[in-house]
């Protein structure tokens, strides 16, 4: 497929063929999939844009030629916004050298997951968004950024279809980055995308419903895009402190709005609602450990999500502000991040860059915070109760974005005996996306929950089995720690669709729940499998 063929009609794309895609090692080589769910008739009308018979994003139609010209013309004075230092001064320089600079070698195409898990399906290769944005912005604005008025170029042709297709496409990008940490000349095609979604989202009003209306938007009308309010997270820290009280015979204080406190403590919301075991780990193990910290009820202040990360800064800076503001009232010294990769992102990396220094104060990985506890020798652990094959899952924003790639491995050989610790292959920054990043794993709109778990996932789960290549009896329980609640999400979404735990043995947990469940005074299992799950309901 040539670039300037994004502009035909859905039924001449590409359509996802599950028989080409990349194959599943043991006990997956024989396994018959479904194909994808295909657009409907009903669908193909309302979402006529789709490139590859799956939908992400619900887009207007125009119903007249003048309205398309100014739907066009609004996707022009977006890009010529995004190329002027006044309106993007953040990511200017890096979105004008990677438009500028890339050299067709298509690395990064043979390191990207979701190219390769197509079948190399040309419409997912990471230079192709950029190539037709490329042509547009030197076909369409002059070298000082004005529109060329009425020229069309003849290799591309600018109209509504093949803007609402780039609407589209920059929806089949996870925004991992593995392009761009094997690019010779260091093109961010993932940077690219996200410029797309935001000039999407600011010019055109169209985002993905979950990460905009269900997400930024209820999240600073609520305090959380889960819905929960002030007032519902003190109830629930104290449904967390009663469960705690019952599995370790003591009753542990989560320090709510302390003043002055030596750390600000910052979950993805998430966790409280479906994984409530690791914030409750955070507490035994801060209790233990001495360490003195505080959660916010404050609205916003106890979800670390941020969803303009993935798509509009203007959202981004407008949560961002209110996780700093609340650091600073409380007095604290630095915000300690919980186990959520785009938070870290958010607050570590991206906030640096949109927001003024003085309104920045310190921010740390719990990564390297537990690591330190640790060290400390402040906690005995018995790794002996950590019995199991144990791998390790790398979220891209904290290990391939932020380097943080020793501290969770040394953890998990402190916490773990000798052999039962074994590495994902590749692994580190060379690791592969859960197939849930940049808000992929809470998205469900359309049909595009077959996409993620069947085509963005399917690298994650490869590495998943290849990992117990060997241990593939079910009886033998072996665990995917992954320290991230976004990734989590996926995973679990990708093991439920495919009956990984009933096929093979593998569940997935935190990097501070096997903490937890390896302490000396900790005498009843804090790691639950599925099947111990059952046994409790039953």
């Amino acid at each position: 497929m040539k670039p300037e063929e994004i502009s035909k009609s859905a039924e001449q794309l590409v359509d996802l063929n599950p028989a080409k895609f990349a194959t599943l090692p043991p006990p997956y080589e024989n396994y018959k999939e479904s194909p994808l769910v295909q657009l409907s008739d009903d669908q193909k009308t309302r979402w006529e844009h789709s490139l590859d018979g799956v939908s992400a994003l619900t887009l207007p139609k125009p119903q007249t030629p003048e309205e398309e010209e100014q739907l066009v013309a609004s996707f022009l004075l977006g890009l010529e916004k995004l190329l002027t230092k006044e309106n993007n001064w953040t990511f200017l320089q890096p979105l004008a050298l990677s438009l500028e600079y890339c050299a067709k070698c298509q690395t990064c195409a043979e390191a990207c997951p979701v190219f390769e898990a197509s079948g190399r399906q040309d419409i997912y290769r990471p230079t192709f968004r950029a190539d037709v944005l490329r042509k547009v912005a030197k076909k369409y604005l002059s070298p000082g950024g004005k529109f060329l008025a009425g020229f069309r170029g003849h290799d591309i042709e600018l109209t509504w279809d093949l803007v609402a297709r780039l609407a589209e496409l920059a929806y089949r990008c996870t925004l991992c980055r593995r392009c761009a940490s094997v690019c010779p000349v260091g093109v961010d095609n993932g940077l690219i995308n996200h410029e797309l979604r935001k000039l999407f989202s600011q010019e055109l009003g169209i985002a993905a419903t979950e990460i905009h209306e269900k997400g930024s938007v209820k999240h600073l009308k609520f305090g959380s895009s889960t819905g929960m309010t002030t007032a519902a997270i003190g109830d629930i820290i104290e449904y967390l402190e009663d469960d705690i009280e019952e599995k370790i015979g003591r009753r542990i204080t989560i320090p709510l709005n302390k003043k002055g406190a030596e750390i600000l403590l910052v979950h993805n919301a998430g966790e409280f609602m479906s994984w409530p075991e690791n914030p409750m780990s955070f507490a035994i193990l801060f209790d233990a450990a001495g360490i003195d910290y505080t959660i916010s009820t404050e609205l916003a202040g106890y979800d670390g999500v941020n969803y303009g990360l993935w798509y509009d800064d203007v959202q981004f800076a407008r949560v961002a502000i209110k996780h700093l503001e609340i650091a600073r009232e409380l007095g604290v010294k630095k915000i300690v991040i919980g186990e959520c990769g785009h938070a870290h992102k958010a607050l570590s990396v991206i906030a640096d860059r949109l927001l003024p220094g003085e309104q920045m104060i310190p921010r740390e990985s719990s990564y390297t915070l537990l690591w330190d506890i640790v060290k400390s020798g402040k906690i005995k652990f018995d790794p002996s109760k950590n019995d199991f094959p144990v791998t390790l899952h790398d979220p891209c924003n904290i290990v391939r974005l932020m380097g943080i790639v020793k501290p969770q491995r040394e953890i998990l050989k402190a916490i773990t005996p000798p052999g039962r610790f074994r590495e994902m292959t590749p692994h580190g920054v060379a690791n592969y996306c859960c197939g849930g990043g940049s808000g992929f794993a809470i998205m469900s709109s359309g049909n595009f929950t077959d996409w993620k778990i069947k085509l963005s996932g399917r690298k994650k789960l490869q590495q998943m089995l290849g990992a117990f290549q060997g241990e593939m009896d079910p009886e033998i329980k072996k665990m995917v720690c992954a320290p991230c609640s976004n990734c989590k999400g996926q995973i679990r979404d990708l093991m439920q669709n495919y009956e990984v735990f009933e096929k093979t043995g593998i569940w997935y947990t935190g990097l501070v729940e096997m903490m937890v469940n390896a302490m000396v005074d900790q005498d009843a299992p804090f790691v639950e499998w599925p099947s111990d799950e059952e046994d409790d309901d039953m």
